[in-house]
């Protein structure tokens, strides 16, 4: 019934009501495994006792080693510890039950994020429908006055506060100040929330003792909102030696530097306090409430400008206006009037009162900086910046603490749903849905849930019980793929490989993974493998996943890859189709996440009646700014060969206007000076054919359009000194031409001189390159190529050529060897779209989305990173039935990029995005 319902419309409960029933029902409690850090339970054992000795009722519980209420406890308390909670009629848990382990005609109580319309939860709300859940959510569940009475925001406040002090310490240390601060650690590193307001106390005792230094100016401390988060951050805060200021005389307190540098100050807005009327009226809250558009902020004028920490612990929603802005904060910095060096977001609306706090962060990696001037986000605390704290869990840093709170406010809830009583008000009210559907105060989720929810399940797109995944490649970019789907501990993973050290140091300490030997050109062997997984991911060389797809077909096994569809993979599309098998591709970095956020946009700009006027998307994976000390400014961690070759494809675009066409051996000479952010001296050659795009993200006919164009990044000077190889030879891949035993100044006076010797390198090359060296240009580029030659050691005599079956293997091997990543150093990914738009009341706008990623000298390379994680996340939506279209498909549509961008997001993968008027 509930399918029936989702082809055509979506539910809404509006007749059946749920009565008290007689019988008992039987409750469960899941373990939570949304976050390893997440140790909260919402019921203690305490209270599962009573449930059964006053009820009589049976309580299930999964066991849990992370919970942070050992199973035992809940065995002594009655209940039974088991896996299974398929005899529970009600099921609780603390954050949201993964998708594929929703069971059908349950009643489920937990924090879904979905009663706003969040679309990222569109999906898992559409499962509930269509498995005919009755949902309760926690942050529903208020009295007749809208007062929640279920909720852990007190311990959001005090976890909030302990962490936020212990990055101001560390943000502060790497300005060049110790503090009595740095004594303190995070939230979860205390037994108690005792404990850690002892710690407070005890710096606040050095502070009063010893003082802070005076350089550092009034430490103040500003706190927005009045409800249980600000309460709890200042249930911490006053264990510090402090005084209280009124947000009139903070301006006051800092220009007469009459401060007491042995305390720190507190000043608590009221919106009043920074909040006031644009026609210069009297402020009234129930105004503001009503008519919040009439209304503007002052928080940059009259608090930003003399805050040290914030704490934010306020509600937002769009209609209202912001605490401050990208553009305020950014002109307080230029003008040196933002003082600000670190913000607890507790409230965590992303994008919300603080526009530039851009996303959740995690307790792993609880801060971010954000740069106001150049408008990026970084993690080098010691460059300029405001630190960010926005974790989204802080309440699971105290989970026994926040555990007991929580459970003493649910239990009496629980007892009623127990006893079968659907009807009683709070639960009514926390209600969403109902067998029935949405219930009709939610109804207006219907809208959104067709919007981001997934496609209606086709045949076949089910929820996969088992999870063997078989890994097809061992190389550097599987490490995060493995990782990834492990977190889940039900998936078995197979490492074949045709490098079984490469496949045993990827498996080594990683359970859940074996190793196997890898043939792509071994049909039955291969056949076998496939046969016996539901998923296959295919890292292997490009041209070879057809080979893979055509076994995953035969045994009705889907497949993932991170490359381009070629014509060879595109021609499988019927038969998949017809055996019911996704061919998933393009879900790496470029190509992958380049396509979805730019169809995000697309998308998004669509569904308001504008269109695109032009498109360009820069991309480039390179070492960071302070590795890039070589002639070429470029280093590797794989084979050179697939990058040096990548500079000689031709290239067909539209720019300003007018279509071009560059042949391969032209393309470098192309390159041009690009400008994303003033640090970053870059520039860029065309990728390939970038008007096959016009078609595959509908972006109408090409005349509509001003530009249409994909690029590769490069630092300044790359693209002309490669070409200068080019013109040498030394990306020559013909086979042979390279005598055994041959030292690189033979090879290179060979390439530049055929049959002779060269008297004179240099003007060898000026020769060859077609240079003239009667002006500065000439000379300069021809010392610049003399110069790389000798930096790479290739006119050296004593310098053997590797054996190699072409010029151009020889030169890999050489780069391989001589431009490899350091000790320490580390890669960066950038990606940039510049997006013109003309809205449908003809407004035109330049919309930006870029990604800087870093990556990890001691984990995960950025590249690495940013092609496995999508990998990952593919394979991931088809083992949880998120993906329905089978055939050859990529990342081009809502129900792949929306869950896969959000997933990326938590993995810090993440763009940032712009929109001016031009």
């Amino acid at each position: 019934m509930a399918l029936l319902f989702m082809k055509h419309r979506l539910p809404v409960a509006i007749s059946r009501r749920y009565a008290s029933s007689s019988k008992v029902l039987t409750l469960g409690i899941r373990r939570e495994d949304k976050n390893r850090w997440e140790r909260r339970v919402g019921l203690l054992p305490d209270h599962v006792e009573r449930i059964i000795k006053e009820l009589g009722a049976t309580v299930l519980v999964q066991p849990s080693t992370r919970r942070v209420i050992p199973d035992e406890k809940y065995q002594q308390a009655g209940a039974i510890i088991t896996n299974d909670l398929s005899k529970a009629d009600i099921i609780l848990a603390v954050k949201e039950v993964p998708i594929d382990l929703l069971m059908d005609n349950k009643t489920y109580m937990f924090f879904s994020h979905t009663h706003k319309a969040q679309k990222y939860n569109m999906p898992m709300l559409k499962k509930i429908l269509e498995k005919q859940i009755r949902l309760i959510d926690y942050e529903l569940m208020t009295d007749e006055n809208k007062k929640r009475l279920v909720q852990f925001s007190k311990f959001a406040g005090y976890a909030g506060m302990i962490d936020g002090l212990h990055g101001l310490a560390h943000r502060l240390l790497c300005l060049g100040y110790g503090t009595p601060f740095l004594s303190m650690g995070m939230s979860y590193m205390y037994r108690n929330l005792s404990d850690a307001r002892l710690d407070v106390t005890r710096s606040g005792m050095v502070i009063a003792d010893d003082g802070l230094q005076p350089e550092m100016g009034p430490m103040t401390f500003v706190f927005t909102g009045d409800g249980q988060v600000a309460r709890g951050a200042l249930h911490v805060f006053k264990c510090l030696p402090h005084e209280w200021v009124s947000p009139n005389d903070l301006k006051s307190l800092w220009e007469t530097k009459g401060f007491n540098n042995h305390k720190v100050y507190a000043c608590q807005l009221k919106v009043s306090d920074w909040v006031v009327r644009k026609d210069g009226g009297k402020f009234e809250r129930s105004r503001y409430n009503e008519h919040p558009d009439e209304f503007m902020s002052v928080f940059h004028e009259k608090i930003a400008p003399y805050t040290r920490m914030l704490i934010n612990g306020i509600y937002w929603d769009p209609r209202f206006p912001r605490l401050l802005t990208n553009e305020q904060a950014r002109d307080l910095a230029l003008e040196g009037r933002l003082p600000l060096l670190t913000i607890a977001d507790i409230s965590c609306d992303i994008n919300g009162s603080i526009e530039f706090m851009s996303h959740a962060t995690s307790t792993d990696n609880p801060f971010f900086l954000y740069d106001p001037v150049k408008q990026i986000e970084h993690q080098n605390a010691e460059a300029p910046g405001v630190q960010i704290m926005s974790v989204d869990i802080l309440p699971t840093e105290m989970p026994l603490e926040s555990s007991e709170h929580f459970s003493n406010s649910l239990f009496p809830y629980v007892k009623e749903l127990v006893r079968g009583n659907f009807d009683h008000p709070v639960l009514k009210r926390a209600t969403i849905t109902t067998a029935e559907g949405l219930v009709p105060r939610h109804a207006k989720l219907a809208e959104s849930i067709a919007r981001y929810g997934t496609p209606v399940y086709g045949e076949g797109a089910k929820v996969m019980n088992s999870r063997k995944v078989l890994l097809l490649g061992s190389g550097f970019v599987s490490a995060p793929l493995v990782d990834y789907l492990l977190r889940e501990s039900r998936t078995a993973i197979t490492i074949a490989s045709n490098s079984k050290p490469e496949a045993d140091r990827l498996a080594a300490g990683r359970q859940g993974t074996k190793v196997a030997p890898l043939d792509v050109h071994n049909k039955e062997a291969l056949g076998t493998l496939v046969s016996e997984h539901d998923v296959v991911v295919s890292f292997v060389p490009a041209p070879l996943h057809p080979l893979v797809a055509l076994p995953c077909i035969q045994h009705g096994k889907h497949l993932v890859t991170a490359s381009y569809i070629s014509p060879a993979m595109a021609e499988l599309d019927a038969k998949a189709k017809a055996a019911n098998v996704t061919l998933l591709n393009e879900m790496g970095l470029d190509p992958g996440i380049d396509h979805m956020t730019a169809v995000r946009i697309f998308d998004d700009v669509r569904s308001k009646g504008g269109r695109i006027t032009s498109f360009v998307s820069w991309c480039g994976g390179l070492p960071a700014p302070e590795a890039s000390d070589n002639p070429l400014g470029y280093k590797f961690s794989w084979s050179p060969r697939g990058v040096l070759t990548a500079g000689m494809n031709e290239a067909k675009f539209k720019r300003n206007g007018q279509i071009l066409h560059v042949p391969g051996m032209e393309l470098l000479k192309t390159a041009i000076p690009v400008s994303i952010f003033p640090g970053f001296a870059m520039e860029g050659f065309p990728n390939r054919d970038s008007l096959k795009y016009l078609d595959l993200y509908g972006l109408g006919p090409l005349e509509n359009l001003d530009n249409l164009f994909r690029g590769t990044l490069r630092y300044q000077g790359y693209s002309e000194l490669m070409s200068a190889f080019i013109g040498l030879g030394l990306l020559d891949d013909r086979v042979g031409g390279i005598p055994p035993d041959m030292s690189w100044a033979e090879l290179m006076t060979n390439l530049v001189r055929k049959g002779g010797k060269v008297p004179d390198m240099r003007l060898a090359i000026a020769s060859k390159l077609g240079i003239g060296l009667s002006d500065s240009k000439g000379n300069a580029l021809v010392d610049r190529v003399l110069s790389a030659l000798k930096w790479m050691d290739v006119l050296s005599p004593a310098h053997p050529v590797p054996p190699a079956s072409s010029v151009l293997d020889a030169f890999c091997a050489l780069l391989q060897k001589r431009l490899i990543y350091g000790p320490g150093e580390r890669d960066m990914v950038v990606m940039h779209h510049e997006v013109g738009v003309e809205l449908a009341n003809g407004v035109k706008e330049r919309r930006t989305s870029t990604l800087v990623s870093y990556g990890d000298p001691t984990g995960y390379t950025a590249m690495a990173r940013t092609v496995g994680l999508p990998a990952a996340i593919g394979v991931e939506l088809i083992l949880n039935g998120s993906i329905s279209r089978r055939g050859v498909i990529a990342p081009m549509t809502p129900d792949v990029y929306e869950p896969c961008l959000h997933s990326l997001e938590k993995e810090s993968v993440r763009f940032t995005e712009s929109t001016v008027s031009v």
